[in-house]
């Protein structure tokens, strides 16, 4: 049987985008097939029946919502415990610390390495460096040399999204490297059928139509356009509610700046699901997206999208047809489009139709499937035609 060592610096279930995804593929591991160890940094003591070794981690300063693994804290130990698993492929998840010590274990050992581009690290470089600008250009290239050495090291990269494939291209990753492989949903779980307007009136206490933002609430989410949006309706009179769901470091700002919007936190999954299915016109600003598993949630709930135009998530709305694409930045553009969405109810139902139907093909069995065939290719490549890039 052939083995896998998987490397996550949070191995937490729907921590996150990337959490959900890396989930939906364990949570269809089959045991009979190849074996699996997880490493990881922030998660359990040990990670269910598997085979699991947690590293040492610390939290990151500028979000502390998130942890780094510090593998050289035990690499000597952790070395000994993979060689006696002895992986026939390898799986990483991030270019971080855990991921390069990953990646130097593969190469000494001429083991193959898939990888996922979950995040798109360099569009968070304005605003983490935001009172910092000077230092902004100079972390850009350092990032771009990271991640040009790293990614081209790998196998195969998945790619979410064709927008991400020709960025990752531009910045010199190898384009025969890369493979798009999109992102799935659950099609019982972000459902048209949980539409409660009920539970959505308990909520808001009225019978205005609702606006909703999910998204950690963070300022690499393009924070400030929601704010900017927010503001601009309201000094139109636009009588809409304004829903938020989801929290992270720029959510008191948030809140101080929408004093009349409604934040819920972060809700689990079934209370999300009730709360877009119930809602009116999803709402998204980011532009820092790889792929974007909240517009395509959306859209499953019956959910027309008013979105950013750029990073992944552009690529799931044709403009017009299936929603609407806005300049980043621009508050007219996004009201101007959820205004005529309700105002004209035709064009409300032909976006959300066409929404609704785009998201029936992205099937998880069927991206889970492809993932453990090209896995299984890759364990049992001769080593022979490994080749390593060493730049």
């Amino acid at each position: 049987m052939k083995r896998v060592a998987f490397f996550a610096e949070i191995l937490i279930k729907d921590f996150d985008g990337a959490s959900r995804t890396m989930f939906q593929l364990i949570d269809r591991l089959d045991a009979s097939a190849m074996e699996y160890f997880f490493i990881y940094g922030k998660g359990p003591e040990t990670f269910r029946h598997y085979l699991s070794y947690r590293v040492p981690s610390i939290n990151i300063p500028v979000n502390a919502d998130y942890s780094l693994a510090l593998p050289f804290m035990v690499k000597k130990n952790l070395e000994q415990v993979l060689d006696n698993f002895a992986p026939d492929a390898i799986h990483i998840s991030t270019p971080s610390p855990l991921g390069y010590y990953a990646l130097k274990y593969a190469k000494r050992r001429n083991i193959p390495v898939l990888t996922i581009y979950h995040t798109h690290f360099i569009s968070y470089i304005p605003y983490y460096l935001r009172h910092a600008p000077l230092f902004i250009k100079m972390v850009e290239n350092w990032i771009q040399h990271t991640m040009r050495k790293f990614y081209n090291s790998c196998n195969q990269l998945y790619v979410p999204s064709i927008a991400m494939i020709h960025e990752l291209e531009n910045l010199g990753i190898a384009r025969e490297q890369m493979t798009l492989w999109q992102r799935g949903i659950d099609l019982e779980l972000f459902s048209t059928k949980k539409r409660d307007i009920t539970y959505i009136q308990h909520i808001t206490k009225n019978k205005k139509p609702n606006i909703l933002f999910a998204s950690r609430l963070v300022w690499e989410k393009n924070i400030q356009t929601l704010i900017d949006i927010y503001t601009y309706m309201e000094s139109q009179n636009m009588d809409y509610n304004f829903i938020v769901a989801g929290d992270g470091t720029a959510k008191k700002e948030a809140m101080a700046q929408m004093p009349n919007a409604l934040f819920l936190g972060k809700l689990n999954h079934e209370e999300l699901s009730k709360v877009y299915a119930s809602s009116d016109v999803f709402l998204f600003t980011s532009v820092s997206e790889t792929y974007g598993n909240v517009v395509i949630e959306a859209m499953a709930s019956g959910l027309p999208c008013v979105i950013a135009n750029g990073g992944g998530s552009g690529d799931l709305i044709n403009h017009g047809q299936n929603g609407f694409k806005c300049t980043p930045n621009c508050p007219k553009e996004y009201a101007y489009f959820i205004q005529r969405l309700m105002e004209q109810p035709i064009i409300y139902k032909d976006i959300q139709l066409a929404g609704f139907n785009y998201v029936q093909q992205l099937d998880w069995d069927n991206l889970a499937h492809r993932y453990f065939s090209d896995m299984h290719l890759l364990a049992n490549l001769p080593q022979a035609q490994l080749a390593w890039v060493t730049s």
